[in-house]
């Protein structure tokens, strides 16, 4: 959710090296190094609970496809990835060249309490994205972005990392209305969640924090309000067949 999946492919290229080593080392007794068990629970459950959606969303709509879910790895501080180095600085993300979700779950304490975004839902949400970044992989939505990285065009490229993201967040909700639909997941206020989640973490929003002010041409992730749009839009669709409209809005429109 704050990766730029064409610019990662493009490291996965030059970094050819398997993943050298897990920071997040499996202890003896099947905890996690450093990894809070409640936060390591959730993660995991969410994944594999995940790919009961996805896998009936790709047998529907898919033709000839089959979905297979995203490894998981969980580190603490710092972990060598075949896209290159992932930390705590950075927030999840997903790894086109392995299929791995990477997530330091301390992100999510940051997450609370410097961006006062608490909550079982906001943490879905941003969980989802990532797993929507392993879906566009699957389905090779992700190569308009990734050519137009390579073309050398910064503000192409930036605009097509936009307008993946944004898929991202509507994949996100298309996930989020067929698991409540099956399993009635959602609940009073985990929308808001969700809301809030995606206001603090747009480009927008993140630009201000560091700097005090916004620089719309340097944009890669988009906006707070179409992070929020696009997972509004996909929650209330849940059409998986209407995700590639999202490229023939002007951009403007987003």
């Amino acid at each position: 959710m704050g990766c730029d999946p064409a610019a990662i492919q493009q490291a996965a290229n030059v970094a050819q090296q398997a993943q050298q080593q897990q920071a997040a080392r499996q202890a003896p007794g099947g905890g996690w190094d450093g990894i809070d068990d409640e936060y390591r629970e959730f993660i995991s459950v969410f994944l594999n609970d995940s790919k009961e959606a996805w896998t009936q969303l790709f047998r529907d709509h898919v033709r000839g496809g089959s979905y297979r879910k995203p490894n998981l790895v969980m580190f603490s501080g710092q972990t060598t990835t075949r896209c290159g180095i992932g930390q705590v600085a950075m927030v999840p993300f997903y790894c086109p060249a392995d299929q791995q979700v990477y997530i330091d779950p301390r992100f999510f304490e940051d997450l609370a309490r410097r961006h006062r975004v608490p909550g079982d839902f906001a943490q879905a949400y941003v969980i989802a994205h990532e797993v929507a970044h392993h879906v566009q992989n699957l389905l090779g939505l992700n190569q308009r972005a990734h050519q137009a990285h390579q073309s050398g065009d910064e503000r192409m490229s930036n605009r097509e990392s936009v307008r993946l993201e944004r898929q991202a967040d509507y994949l996100a909700g298309v996930w989020a209305h067929h698991a409540h639909r099956n399993f009635a997941i959602l609940e009073e206020g985990d929308m808001e969640e969700a809301i809030r989640a995606a206001n603090q973490i747009g480009d927008d929003a993140l630009q201000k924090k560091a700097g005090g002010y916004v620089v719309p041409e340097r944009f890669t992730r988009g906006t707070s309000a179409q992070r929020v749009r696009w997972f509004r839009r996909g929650l209330d669709s849940g059409s998986l067949d209407d995700c590639e409209l999202l490229f023939e809005v002007p951009y403007e429109r987003l």
